[in-house]
């Protein structure tokens, strides 16, 4: 075996490997220009963006149809300076920024509006037609409150409103709570009730002090002279006024001895004495 422990053979240093890489400097103006294109473009955007705004806030603040004529139809029961007032409107606001569904809104707030129509009319014009509600009768319900002749409760009565109608009775704000539906038809009876004797003859409303409800029953009438009972029920008011109305006078003039009078009958009358 070779003693390689006591060789004079020396080992040589091998050279490592070396491959030289050339580095290529980076073209940073090349990467950049697609960015300062970017750049360029926001700017300019803004700029044209800016100029839109400064226009359209230039020309917005520029009135081209101002209000000048304000037509308003003629009421009974609002003035012409309330009627503009719930409305907010004056002349010289902006014709086309004026919200019209907005102050017909607000105009419909009051119990006397029944129905409101605004139009525009350019350049410098509206007109405001206000239908009123009439009513024809005051019902009794704790609050006393007018009746107008589609059988709405519209208004509480406050002093100086006219008290010269009939007064209804039998209804509550209860019962037109819990059941609005079955209140809501009787109070419209009510106004057939009501049409009917403003039609008639001998007896007509001028001879009824009251008008009474009874869910169960239905309407009672009150004579102004003596409050005395007739009850009609609650259909084919017509031919029951009708009938009441040939033997009406002759039977007021007995009035002291009559309890009350029964229509609710279709071809009699039931008169019950003292």
């Amino acid at each position: 075996m070779r003693d390689f422990a006591n060789s004079s053979y020396k080992r040589g240093k091998v050279a490592q490997n070396k491959i030289k890489i050339q580095r290529v400097p980076r073209d940073y103006k090349k990467i950049l220009r697609p960015l300062k294109t970017i750049a360029t473009g926001v700017v300019a955007l803004s700029l044209v963006a800016g100029l839109f705004y400064g226009g359209y806030r230039a020309l917005s603040s520029v009135t081209v149809f101002s209000l000048k004529n304000i037509t308003v139809s003629s009421a009974k029961h609002l003035t012409r300076e309330e009627i503009l007032g719930l409305a907010s409107v004056e002349p010289g606001k902006d014709l086309f920024r004026m919200n019209l569904k907005r102050m017909g809104e607000h105009i419909l707030m009051n119990p006397w509006v029944e129905t409101v129509k605004i139009n525009r009319y350019l350049p410098d014009a509206i007109a405001i037609t206000v239908t009123e509600r009439e009513p024809v009768a005051i019902v009794n319900m704790g609050f006393i409150y007018y009746l107008d002749s589609k059988g709405k409760v519209f208004k509480v009565l406050n002093q100086g409103d006219k008290l010269d109608f009939p007064v209804v009775t039998g209804f509550s704000e209860e019962t037109l709570g819990s059941d609005p539906k079955g209140t809501k038809e009787a109070l419209e009876t009510t106004c057939l009730l009501l049409k009917t004797l403003r039609e008639k003859g001998a007896f007509i409303l001028a001879d009824v002090s009251e008008i009474h409800y009874d869910k169960g029953y239905g309407f009672t009438l009150f004579t102004s002279n003596g409050a005395l009972p007739v009850k009609i029920g609650s259909g084919d008011f017509p031919a029951k006024i009708e009938r009441f109305a040939r033997i009406y006078r002759d039977l007021m003039a007995q009035s002291t001895t009559i309890h009350y009078i029964d229509l609710d009958y279709i071809d009699k009358i039931i008169v019950k004495k003292t």
